[in-house]
């Protein structure tokens, strides 16, 4: 499968944005109940919170009920091939520094073929945000059970379950060396724009978790609006802490987790820019 980029030219923008400057005219084509349609408006209320343009803007997502989110701006978007979202998104920060990149994919996505890229973007640290739309299962190939199912969520394509044990995000992305970790839930837009603004503004790599129902296939999440709730512990900058809190994290804790102070990449490496000539005479006999 070849990716496809796909761009709006934004030719006049209004003095002051607003999250409708952000809304391309294309109809999101989601099932009714989806809570994917309140993560688009939480991330266009985002931008417009943090004042950007959308053309110093790019969202970048794989394959997947979430994916789509990129035809849904009037940002520059690219939509990539299954898992590899990470991967496009790293290389148009580090060929483009000043432009603002945002993530958007699925539990499937990201966690699964798109697993050994959600470590590795956590390790290095590049300045982006990943977001992404967790249902507990595979909604567009209609109910597979994804890394995050619960081991005894019986379906039809995994009579009794899978056995197998729940994909944790939080805790790879904490453990792999995210800069910034934080849950929301789709059913407060609201909110979830505040957690994806601080996730924007914060350096570094930022990971956003949003619990999204999937009313479609998973029915029985339309009761997490009754579990949802605040988490009771404020935001840390300790590592430790932050690994002790979200070990005994019932899944449905929302806020900010953790906020940490590592350098993006690639300032670590290098404070400042070095000639081209500088580096020749490093190879030079």
């Amino acid at each position: 499968m070849t990716p496809t980029a796909t761009a709006t030219a934004v030719t006049e923008r209004p003095a002051a944005s607003t999250p409708a400057t952000f809304k391309s005219a294309t109809k999101p084509i989601w099932c009714p109940g989806c809570g994917d349609y309140s993560v688009l408006s939480s991330i266009t209320k985002a931008f417009a919170m943090l004042a950007l343009k959308p053309e110093e803007t790019v969202v970048v997502s794989g394959i997947g009920c979430s994916s789509r989110i990129p035809a849904y701006t009037t940002c520059y978007g690219f939509h990539g091939v299954h898992g590899r979202a990470l991967a496009a998104a790293t290389g148009v920060k580090l060929a483009r520094p000043e432009l603002t990149v945002l993530v958007a994919g699925g539990d499937g996505d990201g966690y699964s073929i798109g697993g050994n890229h959600f470590l590795h973007a956590c390790r290095r640290n590049v300045d982006m945000t990943y977001v992404v739309m967790d249902n507990h299962v595979y909604g567009m190939t209609k109910g597979q059970p994804s890394p995050t199912t619960e081991p005894d969520w019986d379906s039809k394509l995994a009579p009794g379950g899978t056995g197998v044990r729940a994909f944790h995000p939080l805790v790879i992305a904490l453990a792999s060396g995210a800069n910034f970790v934080a849950r929301a839930f789709s059913g407060d837009p609201n909110g979830t724009a505040d957690i994806i603004a601080q996730a924007v503004r914060h350096p570094g790599f930022s990971f956003v978790e949003i619990l999204s129902p999937c009313v479609t296939f998973r029915p029985d999440q339309r009761s997490w609006k009754d579990l949802v709730h605040p988490a009771s512990v404020t935001v840390t900058d300790d590592p430790a802490r932050a690994a002790r809190r979200v070990m005994t994290d019932d899944g449905f804790n929302i806020g900010v987790l953790y906020a940490g102070g590592r350098t993006p990449y690639p300032l670590a490496r290098r404070a400042h820019p070095v000639a081209v000539a500088d580096l020749e005479a490093e190879f030079a006999p």
